[in-house]
């Protein structure tokens, strides 16, 4: 299928940008694909480095990504059988534009944090 153009000002639900926007831009595959980053890994290796993902999560996720060419997953014959994931050249296209946005979010946090705290007075004050 080829993704007809969408309206950025419209994001009109039938659009294929926002599934795929959804399913690589969540705070799970954000944080599985910099945990990936440096080399491939087992479940557990990935889950450890997550602190606070659930088994059930981490699976959904993972699969979501290998379904869009995000990641690999790789069968290790040994006994027992152990499995691998790995960022595919499509997955690594991510890892910049991830990384500036991680770079802003850390940049800009006490700015952020600043407006969270006048926002959070502003509406006591409604109260």
């Amino acid at each position: 299928m080829v993704m007809k153009e969408c309206s950025v000002e419209m994001f009109r639900s039938n659009c294929p940008s926002r599934e795929l926007l959804d399913q690589i831009a969540d705070k799970w595959s954000m944080m599985i694909l910099a945990v990936l980053a440096h080399g491939p890994l087992r479940f557990n290796a990935i889950k450890r480095g997550l602190e606070g993902i659930t088994q059930k999560a981490l699976t959904q996720t993972l699969r979501k990504l290998e379904r869009n060419g995000i990641v690999a997953r790789h069968v290790i014959a040994t006994s027992p059988v152990a499995v691998e994931y790995e960022i595919t050249d499509l997955g690594r296209s991510l890892v910049e534009p991830f990384k500036a946005l991680y770079t802003w979010t850390r940049d800009h946090y006490d700015e952020v944090e600043k407006a969270r705290v006048a926002f959070d007075a502003r509406m006591e004050e409604r109260v």
